[in-house]
């Protein structure tokens, strides 16, 4: 890519690390000033952002499941809530801080060599944090495979906690309440079948919506446009290709137009891990 670019990014189930090796990226949100960072972490959202770029960026994406950050990084994960910020200002006690482990990724000649470092340091990472709850990794597992539709008290039950427990650790270990959670999963379960050509009433129903008219309000409060609007820019001027989403068989993102004055660096080069957790 030798032009800048300007995605839309939806929320999904997952917490994101970026270990970024030289230029920036540019993350806007509703009602807060942009930030502008070489290595990101966004904890999970429940709102929209913009990210951007001049045209050469470089590094890994890392998608988490929210319990996996928690037990990587040792953050309660609601601090984290809809916020973007530099990896080393999380309060975790890493031996390796992470732009030190951004470099030393940069600095090698392939990235299969990159991905095995990575499985190294974050194993050693895994064995040294704190243990998510399995009551919590179970409940997110519920709630992953209903696309968010077990009822929260129902959730509860099924893992032997009240409700307000059930909360009160989600807001710990996976930083969205379940109520929340459960709302992203249905959006992100909502965009793969508009996305792989089902009307919004049909999607409507198989999602858990009382009707087209919440979904359609669901999906505007948490991506900033229609269901209809969002499927319309997936397919104008052309469909989205693959890479442009974050997640492999998932709807997540819209390349919108550049705008005048935007970033201008020529090249790029960017790579994936799999997911975490």
């Amino acid at each position: 890519m030798n032009r800048p670019r300007r995605r839309l990014e939806t929320p999904i189930g997952a917490s994101t690390l970026l270990l970024g090796f030289e230029q920036p990226v540019r993350i806007s949100r509703a009602g807060r000033a942009p930030d502008t960072l070489v290595s990101v972490y966004c904890g999970p959202t429940t709102t929209a952002a913009i990210g951007e770029h001049g045209g050469r960026i470089s590094g890994v994406e890392v998608l988490l499941t929210p319990w996996a950050a928690f037990t990587l990084f040792g953050t309660p994960q609601h601090e984290l809530v809809n916020r973007t910020v530099d990896p080393d200002e999380l309060p975790h006690s890493l031996a390796t801080p992470l732009r030190e482990l951004a470099a030393a990724l940069a600095a090698l000649p392939c990235w299969a060599e990159r991905f095995g470092l990575l499985d190294e340091v974050f194993t050693r990472w895994w064995e040294a944090g704190v243990p998510s709850s399995d009551r919590v990794v179970r409940a997110w597992s519920l709630l992953v495979r209903t696309g968010g539709a077990i009822p929260v008290p129902r959730l509860a039950e099924e893992v032997g906690w009240s409700v307000r427990h059930l909360e009160s650790r989600f807001g710990e270990q996976i930083g969205l309440g379940p109520k929340a959670a459960a709302r992203v999963l249905r959006l992100q379960r909502a965009r793969r079948l508009l996305a792989a050509g089902r009307s919004a009433a049909e999607t409507a129903a198989q999602c858990g919506f009382y009707d087209q008219a919440h979904l359609s309000g669901e999906f505007k409060a948490m991506t900033g446009c229609t269901p209809r609007e969002f499927t319309q820019a997936r397919q104008s001027p052309a469909p989205a290709s693959p890479a442009a989403d974050r997640m492999s068989g998932e709807a997540t993102s819209l390349v919108l137009p550049a705008r005048p004055g935007d970033w201008s660096v020529p090249g790029a080069h960017f790579s994936k891990t799999r997911r975490v957790g």
